[in-house]
């Protein structure tokens, strides 16, 4: 799926073919680029563009370039305005998949700070069919990265040298992704989404403490089981062997939205199925990122 032909550029809408930046720019040479992914959904009975949780997309973006050290920060107001100009620009009346990086350019030395760039584009997206049918995935033998090293929760270019690692190994191995453990060997998130289990009723997630990103989806997804589906939700350390006792589990995020998983390393999650409660937490998230209830409405920022 191409990406739309008007990308945004360092405060202004460009061809594709002219959004460039330096093959010596910092972000190149040293993966010094912090990015977002984040969803537009369309409703076609509103005739409305919803963009999913700008704001928080945003401020976590800027949290990364102040963890990077970014010398020059742009303001939110700057960063949720280049949004929605490429959805204008490009006239999107669909769900789209929206990426942006922040990224420090200039020929110069390691320590560099700046200057700041940034550069937005959009993908024409729906859900992939694994929302509807699932995966299966294998326990990567790739250590998830920590916060001492190369921090999880900062959405920096350079770490997802490790995501990316994990799925290639998990394709090598004919599996559709991977999940990583932390260094002491606990689970810590799928290679690009966090991840839940359901053990008896209860919805378990691996805690902030276990090497993941801050997920957006997490959290949503959180908030969706206590307060609409009346949930218990533990956040804390899991056990890998934990995953086999398990009934159901599913990945989320941002791009994948709600993943159902089937197995792990060949052994059927619960029955080898998409739970009811995987489901349930499906349609409560749809609902409410499609505009089709009010609830949770300030996490909708129409373009039209």
């Amino acid at each position: 799926m191409p990406t739309e032909p008007k990308m945004y550029l360092n405060g202004k809408i460009v061809d594709y073919a002219d959004c460039k930046i330096h093959a010596f720019a910092s972000v190149v040479k040293y993966g010094t680029g912090v990015f977002e992914g984040l969803r537009g959904y369309w409703n076609a009975d509103a005739k409305q563009l919803y963009i999913f949780r700008l704001r928080e997309h945003m401020e976590r973006i800027r949290f990364g370039m102040k963890a990077m050290r970014y010398a020059d920060v742009p303001s939110l107001e700057e960063l949720e305005r280049s949004i929605i100009e490429v959805s204008r620009a490009n006239a999107i009346r669909a769900t789209t998949h929206y990426r942006m990086i922040a990224y420090l350019d200039g020929d110069d030395e390691l320590s560099t700070t700046g200057p700041t760039g940034i550069v937005v584009g959009a993908v024409v997206r729906g859900s992939s069919p694994r929302v509807e049918n699932g995966m299966a995935a294998m326990i990567s033998s790739y250590t998830r990265i920590a916060d001492n090293a190369m921090p999880p929760r900062v959405k920096c270019t350079a770490n997802y040298v490790n995501n990316r690692a994990a799925e290639l190994e998990a394709k090598a191995g004919g599996y559709d992704g991977a999940l990583m453990l932390t260094g002491e060997g606990k689970l810590s998130e799928a290679s690009g989404a966090c991840c839940f289990l359901v053990r008896n009723g209860r919805l378990i997630t691996p805690d902030l403490s276990s090497d993941i990103l801050e997920s957006i989806t997490r959290e949503t997804v959180i908030e969706l089981a206590r307060t609409k589906l009346g949930l218990t939700v533990e956040e804390r350390r899991i056990d890998r062997s934990e995953i086999a006792a398990s009934d159901e589990m599913f990945a989320c995020g941002s791009g994948w939205e709600v993943v159902p998983i089937l197995s792990v390393g060949r052994i059927d999650v619960g029955d080898g199925k998409p739970g009811p409660v995987t489901r349930s937490i499906q349609q409560s998230y749809f609902d409410v990122v499609h505009g089709r209830t009010n609830a949770h409405a300030n996490w909708l920022t129409p373009v039209w």
